[in-house]
């Protein structure tokens, strides 16, 4: 393993990733029945009279967190659901373009198998699959679709590989054998 020359001392990687839905059971529902995430626990609520919420969270001060839940989907990162109130609360769900957009992709198998299961649960599927055949990504087929809310998340598979591998041995995501 190379040595790290810079970077956080210590780090073994990224343990979760946060984003705020505007219903946490909603938002459970569809990650725990449609996409197949396990959930873990929940917390909430959080309110503070003081200035606790913008000194932390750099958030309204009134911001109430009404509750935040953890999931895990397969082998992936984990990820934390949060419901908030606040005064000055934007609504709407950021596209990919704006600043502090994003996307959750998941990687299965089977493409064609994982896309027909969104499709049979009445999911939004934005466009036709994309499948590259050349460059760093040949190899991958994706698809964005929708969560009930409007939040991006991606279907992505490559059970060969991806061409950029061909150049080193380093892997952005490898598959793990599924459990038997």
């Amino acid at each position: 393993m190379a040595e790290q020359s810079k970077g956080l001392p210590g780090l073994r990687g990224m343990d979760h990733v946060g984003f705020t839905v505007p219903d946490l059971d909603e938002a459970i529902e569809f990650f725990v029945n449609v996409v197949g995430c396990e959930a873990f626990y929940d917390l909430g609520p959080f309110q503070f009279d003081d200035d606790w919420m913008q000194t932390q969270l750099n958030v309204h001060p009134r911001t109430v967190m009404k509750r935040l839940k953890f999931l895990r989907c397969g082998h992936g990162s984990n990820f934390e659901l949060f419901e908030y109130s606040a005064p000055d609360q934007n609504p709407v769900q950021p596209k990919n373009s704006d600043i502090g957009g994003h996307h959750l992709a998941f990687y299965v198998d089977d493409f064609d198998a994982g896309l027909a299961h969104l499709r049979n649960h009445n999911v939004r599927i934005l466009g036709e699959p994309v499948v590259r055949t050349e460059g760093p990504s040949a190899g991958q087929t994706w698809v964005y679709f929708l969560t009930p809310w409007g939040m991006q998340l991606e279907l992505v598979s490559f059970p060969g590989g991806k061409g950029y591998e061909k150049d080193t041995d380093r892997r952005l995501w490898h598959t793990v054998t599924p459990e038997k």
